[in-house]
This record gives C-alpha cells, sequence and structure tokens, in this order.
C-alpha cells in the first residue's frame, strides 16, 4: 500500500496571496504619500496694490498672498542696480490661506527713478520633502516723490455766505484726485478740454466767514498730494429770520406722510419733529451721495443762459431763511435753516426745467416728498421737490423749459408749491445768483474761458 505524499500547494499560494497585499498595501502607503507632496506644486499667488507703476515714498501700499496650503512666510524687497533691500520679511505658525502686509517704501531712501520691487513668498505645502513651493513676484517701477503744481488761473473769487464760486487752474502732472476741500466736503475738479481744470465749489450757508477757508489740493498717480489754501473773497450775507406755525391742523392734514416717515413716533408732533431732524439729516446725506457718484456728474457745462424760474409764481420763502418753528401755543418747538426757494402758482403748475441738463433722480425723498434732480454738469444740480407728479425719467436729456413735473403738497409741504433748489456737489446754495444772468456771466461763463496758457 503505498502512501501519499504530503502537498505544499494551499501553503504556496497563501504565501503568494500575502505577497501580493503587502506589495498593494505599499503601494498606496508610496501613492498616499506622493499625493501629499505633490498635490500642491505651486506657490502661494501674489498682487501688489495699487497696480500703478508709479509709486511715492509715502504711498500705502498692500501686498496679497493666497495659496490652498497656507502662506508660511513673505520677504518684500526693493532692488536698484546691484543694490537690494528687505522691506519687511514675515513667517507664520498659522497656515492662513489668505494673507495681507501692508507697507510702504519710506525707510528705504530710494532715489528717484526705476526700481524693482520683489515679493518672495513660501507656502505650507509638503512639497519639497517639507520645505514648501516658494514663488517669486517681481514688478519694475518708478519712485516719484515729486507732488504736483498747482497753478491757479484766475483772480480770486468773491463768494458769498450761502453762494457758488468757480476757479480754474492747471496741473504740471496726471493726478487721480483734485479739487477743492471745504472742511468734510470736497468738491472736485474737473479737466477741460484745452487741458484745465475747472471747479465749482460752495460756501456753505452754515459756516461763518472767519472759519471759511478752502484748500486747493491735487494727488498724482504716485500718491504725492499738494494742497494750499485757495485764495478767495469770503464775504457775509445776512438772511432773513422767520418763525412757521404748526398747528393741529397741518399735523393732522400730513398725518399718513409723517406716520410713513416716522412710525415709531407715538404722536403726529413727535412724528413731524423726527421728519424735521432725523430725517431731513438722511435726505441731506442722500444729495451728498447722489452728487458724489461719477455717473451722476457731467465733467463739464451741458447748458447757456440764465436759469428759468416757475412762471408766474410768488416767492413763499428763501433760502438761508433761519426758521423758528412753534407749535399752536407759540412755544418753540424747533429751528432750521431753508435751503431753496418756495415758490407758489397755480395748483399743480407745470415745472419748467431750469437749464438744460440730465435727469439723475426721479424719486420720492423724505421731506421733499417726489423730487426731480436735474445735472447741468461740474457738479451744479437743480432740484425740484413737493412734486405731484412726474414728466420725466432717469437719464432724460431735458432743454430749458421742458415740463419735469407738476407743484404739490408731497413730503413736508404744507400748501401747493414748488421748492426750488440749487445744489454744488450735493451742498444747496443761493438760488437767486443762477437765476440771475449777470451773475452768471461774470462769475461763472467768463471765468471758463480764461487764458490758461
Amino acid at each position: 500500500m503505498f502512501k501519499r505524499k504530503p502537498s505544499y500547494r494551499s501553503s504556496g499560494k497563501r504565501s503568494s496571496g500575502l505577497s501580493i497585499l503587502a506589495l498593494l498595501l505599499i503601494l498606496a502607503a508610496a501613492g498616499a504619500g506622493a499625493w501629499v507632496l505633490m498635490r500642491d506644486l505651486s506657490g502661494p499667488e501674489v498682487s501688489v496694490r495699487p497696480d500703478a507703476e508709479r509709486v511715492g515714498l509715502a504711498q500705502p501700499l498692500e501686498v496679497s498672498l493666497s495659496d490652498k496650503s497656507g502662506v508660511q512666510s513673505v520677504t518684500i524687497s526693493v532692488k536698484r542696480g546691484s543694490q537690494s533691500m528687505v522691506v519687511k520679511q514675515e513667517s507664520y505658525a498659522v497656515l492662513d490661506k489668505k494673507r495681507t502686509i501692508a507697507f510702504d517704501l519710506k525707510d528705504t531712501r530710494l532715489p528717484e527713478g526705476a526700481f524693482e520691487l520683489e515679493v518672495r513668498a513660501s507656502d505650507g505645502s509638503y512639497a519639497g520633502f517639507g520645505k514648501g513651493n516658494t514663488f517669486t513676484y517681481t514688478k519694475q517701477m518708478v519712485l516719484d516723490s515729486k507732488p504736483p503744481r498747482i497753478a491757479v488761473k484766475t483772480v480770486p473769487p468773491a463768494i458769498h455766505r450761502g453762494g457758488s464760486a468757480l476757479i480754474v487752474y492747471t496741473l504740471s502732472e496726471e493726478v487721480v484726485k483734485t479739487g477743492v476741500q471745504v472742511g468734510e466736503l470736497f468738491f472736485p475738479g474737473y479737466r477741460q478740454e484745452n487741458g484745465a481744470y475747472a471747479c465749482l465749489f460752495a460756501f456753505p450757508v452754515k459756516m461763518r466767514t472767519d472759519g471759511y477757508h478752502p484748500q486747493i489740493m491735487a494727488q498724482d498717480k504716485a500718491g504725492n498730494v499738494t494742497s494750499s489754501r485757495l485764495l478767495v473773497r469770503a464775504l457775509n450775507r445776512n438772511y432773513r429770520a422767520d418763525t412757521l406755525n404748526i398747528p393741529d391742523s397741518f399735523l393732522n392734514f400730513k398725518a399718513n406722510e409723517l406716520a410713513q416717515l416716522c412710525p415709531e413716533q407715538g404722536t403726529p408732533l413727535e412724528q413731524y419733529l423726527c421728519a424735521n431732524n432725523k430725517v431731513r439729516a438722511a435726505n441731506d446725506a442722500k444729495l451728498l451721495e447722489v452728487a458724489a457718484d461719477p455717473a451722476n456728474v457731467t465733467p463739464h457745462f451741458v447748458w447757456e443762459g440764465p436759469f428759468r424760474r416757475l412762471p408766474r409764481s410768488a416767492v413763499k420763502a428763501n433760502f438761508g431763511d433761519h426758521r423758528t418753528y412753534v407749535d399752536g401755543s407759540r412755544t418753540k418747538i424747533d429751528e432750521q435753516t431753508h435751503m431753496g426757494l418756495d415758490l407758489a402758482s397755480v395748483a399743480q403748475a407745470p415745472i419748467p426745467a431750469a437749464a438744460a441738463g440730465r435727469v439723475i433722480w426721479v424719486d420720492y425723498l423724505g421731506i421733499h416728498g417726489h423730487m426731480v434732480l436735474i445735472d447741468h454738469g461740474l457738479g451744479l444740480m437743480t432740484q425740484y421737490s413737493h412734486l405731484t407728479d412726474y414728466n420725466v425719467k432717469v437719464g432724460d436729456v431735458v432743454k430749458p423749459g421742458d415740463t419735469v413735473g407738476t407743484t404739490g403738497v408731497s413730503g413736508l409741504a404744507g400748501g401747493d408749491h414748488l421748492h426750488f433748489g440749487v445744489l454744488v456737489g450735493g451742498v444747496p446754495v443761493q438760488p437767486l445768483e443762477w437765476l440771475d444772468a449777470s451773475w452768471v456771466k461774470n462769475n461763472i461763463t467768463s471765468r471758463l474761458k480764461t487764458n490758461v496758457k
């Protein structure tokens, strides 16, 4: 009887299977390691602001970095010929995916002329066996530390409190901002066809003559700023004082509108005082905002000749009137300054455009009710408030005399009339100046013809 020889086939298969499994595990581990090492092979993205070729020593600069593995370090240098200087160097323990570094060139003492800005940034990836990826960004720039020169070509204007003035001036180089600063208010200057700049600015009626110190300024592309006192003849102008009675009948007449303007207030009188102060301030800010939008300003005048007023109308209130408000018992409850001409004719009288221009606002605005604003260029606008209805829409180009709407009682109007306002840079100014053909010729249009050579 023969015995069967032992078989090793099954154990061989088991050993072979284990070897294949081990190999697969090794390959998987190697693949995972390679993925970790290879998944980020590029350094941080770099951008520099402002994106300009010319910069000044004190101009604020900003480097923005971004990387999916996080930003680990950055070195900012300036190079000129064979010389190099580190402006800023930072390393980060926390690997944020975005970093912003602010700096300037004041400490570099670079001379005028060309130089190279270099930004060397590394990320926190495992590339390079843990060293991370590094990217070097370079930009050719020019240091310009000379501010622009301003030459005013018109004689110092006479400007009354509450009034307007225009100057013409030239600049030695292209600029990013120029105009006249009056306290916190800024009136931009606009370049004209002859290369000179024209700036229309105001003397706010609430300012005192001894506190009116306009500054003319210009900022070039390198951030250099020139600013100096603008010579003007600031003249006082007296305005009327008036007392305005606010009876219960008026409050009842405006009850629905007051409730919409100040719903958080309880009584009609409280709502009126809220509208006359809080809402008025918000409306003033809105007019400044509308005027500051470059899309709403034509950089040159688009009108000629004197401005027109509401035909066959009587003046019911003047610009600059200091109003004291009293209740039915003649007790003082508020005070404000009236910022336009109140003109009354027949009820719902058609309102002519005062001059040629472009309609930039057709909407309800608080105390002004239904209102139209027309841009006439250089920041000059006319305002038509308390309307019953509109005859124009935003974007319409109007000619002098075109009907913009009809008079009414919307807003805080107590009777049918037109509140006609003139704004310079969103600041209310004396409308009577702009309705006076001689004043317009002597103070505005003739100055635009100044020889600038």
